[in-house]
Order: C-alpha cells, then structure tokens, then sequence
C-alpha cells in the first residue's frame, strides 16, 4: 500500500447570497473542515412605543 499525503487541495471560498464557507487549515489526522459566515437578512430597529389614545 502506498501512504498518500495528508493534504488536500486549497478551496475557493464559497459565496451565496447570506453566507460565505471557507475551508479550514487541516488538523494533525489530516481532516479539513469548513467555517461557515453568516450575513444578518434581518434588520433589527429599535423598539418604540406606540402612541396612547
């Protein structure tokens, strides 16, 4: 059996319209993960009370 290098090859990062994946440094046993950045699609205001009768 041949022994393959623990590498993998560099992936793009990945776009969408409200997140972005980058792929992760791999760890010692050589697996790669993947962070996934969320972009807010909801706007938050500040809540006002309404106005009494």
């Amino acid at each position: 059996m041949s022994e393959q290098a623990k590498t993998r090859p560099k992936v793009p990062d990945g776009h969408s319209r409200f997140i972005v994946t980058r792929q992760k440094e791999a760890n010692e046993k050589g697996y790669v993960g993947y962070d996934v950045i969320w972009d807010k699609f909801q706007k938050e205001i500040p809540y006002q009370t309404p106005k009494r009768p």
